[in-house]
């Protein structure tokens, strides 16, 4: 905060310009709310709500709805109870992914082998056999 008071030389409060009014656009309020927020900054603002800051305060500090934060922190706690729900990679998952590669290998032998197979048999089948009497 005090980067902007101090980046202008000699200017009062009164007469330097302030960054609400720069955001706030003609009426003074958030008309279109049409500001676009990164991702990282919008995680910082739910961090701030999650620290305990009061929604009102950031919401008027920041210039940004009511809703819009309330949306953004459901948005945050849904994400991070499915991270928590991942379980811990083990020996098993380790086994399948093995296995799975076995049989992706397996089938696609089987795949050549029919495809030489084709090939050999000039695309007609195979000659019956006749029966023994």
């Amino acid at each position: 905060m005090d980067d902007r008071n101090s980046s202008t030389s000699g200017a009062t409060e009164a007469t330097a310009p302030s960054a609400r009014a720069h955001n706030a656009g003609d009426g003074g309020a958030v008309a279109g709310g049409s500001k676009r927020f990164s991702a990282k900054r919008k995680l910082a603002l739910v961090q701030r709500l999650l620290r305990g800051e009061s929604l009102e305060a950031v919401s008027r500090e920041e210039n940004v709805p009511v809703h819009r934060l309330t949306e953004w922190r459901d948005k945050v706690l849904l994400g991070a109870e499915s991270a928590l729900k991942e379980r811990e990679r083990d020996a098993r998952d380790d086994e399948i992914a093995r296995l799975q590669a076995k049989v992706g290998e397996i089938t696609m032998d089987n795949e050549l082998l029919y495809a030489k197979i084709d090939k050999l048999e000039g695309g007609r089948p195979l000659a019956r056999r006749r029966s023994k009497k």
